[in-house]
């Protein structure tokens, strides 16, 4: 565990002086601190007076301008700071100067803190009376592992908060011109994660493969070949379009549109590493006509 910005995701967005920007309108907040999160219904629960309580904060899919204006308000009133890999530094920028920051990011095979122990972290530091920011990519109860956090915390009495961000599929697609649904294409659409808790992807494949949907799996790089062979061994055609979208609404985002049987071999080609995230379905053969971030990057280069 590292009690600093060691190892953080380095910030990109497409625009300078978002620091600043973030301080101003940290500045038109209400001076006063937000006041302690309210109780919920638990008899576990303490009402002492000074106890701490935790937020459970989504910091959206990368650029900081995706923020939600509570997430600043909270980051900015935090006494402690437990942020992950993919939160972007201009972020951690709005903090008070004396307020603990925690680094306790997970990358692929590469776990600073076991979750038991960020569980037991989060209990011990509101414990201590402080009100506690813990801050994810994107949103917490889409793959965040928010639902395990918030489990302790109820366990051990704790006061807590969710505030929602948004999550990588909506905030990438959107980057990308990827429209999750389009009714001459898409009617419905399927998060998937490519990552279980035992290392497997045991997915629901028959459910996955049905047409006219679209279908994102977020974590599934490293077992991309797999993922598209299931999902052509399950009724999807080889030619279904797909694509991979990595470091998604940051400067440094690349898109690669490909063919389902073709996109593990473009995607090793193309030195795809994750962060990123993959989109199945018609829709991505909008995302010729529908690009913007990435031409507009282009265009400032």
């Amino acid at each position: 565990m590292q009690r600093s910005a060691a190892g953080l995701h380095a910030s990109a967005t497409i625009d300078a002086g978002i620091p600043g920007l973030l301080a101003r309108l940290k500045d038109l907040l209400p001076i006063t601190t937000p006041p302690r999160m309210a109780a919920t219904p638990s008899d576990k629960r303490s009402s002492q007076p000074g106890r701490g309580s935790v937020a459970l904060v989504g910091a959206g899919p990368g650029d900081p301008e995706l923020l939600t204006v509570r997430a600043v308000r909270l980051i900015s009133c935090a006494d402690a700071l437990v942020y992950d890999h993919l939160v972007a530094a201009d972020i951690l920028e709005i903090t008070r100067p004396e307020a603990e920051r925690i680094y306790v990011g997970k990358e692929a095979g590469n776990h600073t803190l076991p979750q038991d122990e960020i569980n037991r972290l989060l209990v011990s530091l509101a414990r201590e009376g402080k009100r506690v920011v813990r801050l994810k990519g994107g949103d917490p109860f889409v793959f965040g592992r928010g639902g395990e956090e918030l489990e302790e915390l109820v366990e051990a009495g704790i006061d807590f908060e969710v505030v929602p961000g948004i999550t990588a599929a909506c905030g990438v697609a959107a980057y990308s011109g990827i429209p999750l649904t389009h009714r001459d294409h898409a009617q419905s659409v399927v998060f998937a994660t490519g990552h279980f808790k035992d290392g497997s992807t045991q997915l629901d494949w028959s459910a996955l493969a049905r047409p006219r949907q679209t279908v994102v799996i977020y974590m599934g790089v490293g077992a991309l070949p797999g993922i598209c062979g299931e999902l052509i061994g399950h009724g999807l055609s080889p030619l279904t379009p797909a694509a991979l979208v990595q470091d998604g609404t940051t400067r440094t985002q690349r898109s690669l549109t490909s063919t389902l049987v073709d996109l593990p071999e473009a995607a090793k080609a193309a030195g795809i590493s994750p962060p990123a995230l993959l989109i199945v379905g018609e829709v991505v053969t909008l995302r010729e006509r529908l690009d913007w971030f990435e031409r507009k990057v282009e265009a400032q280069i």
